[in-house]
């Protein structure tokens, strides 16, 4: 009884506090990687429901947008779920020797009848602390025993969620894609925004053909309009500092800050995903569209009097000069590829966050000044 007893107190210590902690990261992988799923369902409603809606540009944003916060968010899952059962495997093959242990425990007392586990060859008091030793350690045994459990099922939950991500991603991408080509069209056939002023094209044309610079060009675009409307402008000083960023991202590069050529621009630089959507952050009026430079293709918009923002970098833009955009509209979508499956997967189970390898360059003048976007926007 003795070797019984030293046995059972040993596995009781060497699980002590595990079954709380795994039923938690359980609970919220698998609720990570469920909610991720439920998005994209979600998204692909939404997909159906455009073709008939009144607002199908709007419903259209709602969609794409939709469709980045699933695929995110999945992969994201999929990330915390690699790297859980990492550890899961590497804590069990650790205590290869203690699950053992645990199991030969488990064996020995299930063969035994259960009153011989009770009796003692001293006779009555040797039976009685026998199985005051028992009592005292069957509930801590049944513990470790349930947290083993846990783990086990862990690991086969984490395992199912990778087997059905590839369907998941394959599904959610395909409807990214379709999404942004609806989208695509619909803006293009847009006929219902206002028209502050017409492009002066061959002026324009001139105007980038003269200048070298950006400054040069944002303080000539007043001379390039003809046909301009009495109309109210758009005026967001408001609620300077609290637009969100037009892009799903993170801050690269702060204002002033030099890049790895040494190069300074007086803007900021956000690292985002291919085929992001970029969106008007505020009701403004539309300045420019088009190639510049050597900043790609640029949107630049007016939300105040004397007051331009720059957006340079990318791949497609929506939307005519001189229209008057609420907020919230999109005005053009990031380049690059979106990742293939199979390299989402190998991405995220390697452990790997998803890459950013489209970069938006957002910088913001105010009476022909550029000045820290961070007075406009709400950038951490």
């Amino acid at each position: 009884m003795t070797a019984l007893r030293l046995c059972l107190l040993l596995c009781a210590t060497l699980w002590t506090g595990q079954a709380g902690a795994q039923s938690g990261a359980q609970s919220d992988t698998a609720r990570a990687a469920q909610a991720a799923a439920d998005r994209l369902e979600a998204a692909s409603l939404l997909l159906e429901a455009a073709t008939g809606s009144s607002d199908q540009i709007a419903v259209l944003t709602e969609t794409v947008q939709a469709y980045e916060d699933g695929l995110t968010a999945l992969r994201d899952g999929l990330r915390r779920a690699a790297v859980r059962q990492g550890a899961l495997n590497a804590e069990l093959a650790s205590r290869s020797d203690e699950v053992a242990q645990l199991l030969a425990v488990l064996m020995t007392m299930g063969r035994a009848p259960a009153p011989l586990l009770l009796l003692h060859p001293s006779g009555p008091a040797g039976t009685a602390r026998s199985g005051m030793i028992l009592a005292d350690v069957t509930p801590a045994l049944q513990v470790k025993v349930d947290a083993l459990r846990l783990s086990l099922e862990e690991l086969a939950q984490l395992q199912d969620i990778q087997d059905s991500a590839a369907e998941t991603l394959r599904r959610g991408l395909a409807g990214a894609q379709q999404a942004r080509a609806a989208l695509s069209e619909a803006v293009s056939n847009r006929t219902d925004l206002p028209q502050r002023f017409t492009e002066d094209e061959v002026g324009t044309a001139l105007l980038i053909a003269s200048t070298e610079t950006l400054d040069a060009f944002a303080s000539g675009l007043d001379g390039n309009v003809s046909d301009a409307q009495d109309m109210p402008l758009p005026d967001a000083r408001a609620r300077m500092g609290q637009f969100a960023l037009p892009v799903q991202g993170d801050l690269l590069r702060g204002f002033n800050m030099a890049d790895a050529a040494g190069v300074e621009r007086p803007g900021i630089i956000v690292a985002t995903r291919p085929r992001a959507l970029v969106t008007a952050p505020f009701a403004a009026t539309l300045r420019y569209r088009g190639p510049l430079l050597d900043y790609g293709n640029v949107m630049i918009l007016e939300p105040a009097a004397d007051v331009l923002v720059v957006f340079a970098g990318l791949a497609e833009v929506f939307g005519e000069t001189g229209q008057v955009l609420p907020e919230g509209t999109p005005i053009g979508l990031m380049g690059g590829q979106a990742p293939e499956v199979d390299a989402i997967l190998t991405e995220t189970a390697q452990g790997g966050g998803a890459q950013r390898s489209e970069t938006l360059y957002i910088e913001v003048r105010d009476g022909q000044l550029p000045v820290d976007p961070a007075t406009w926007f709400a950038v951490e």
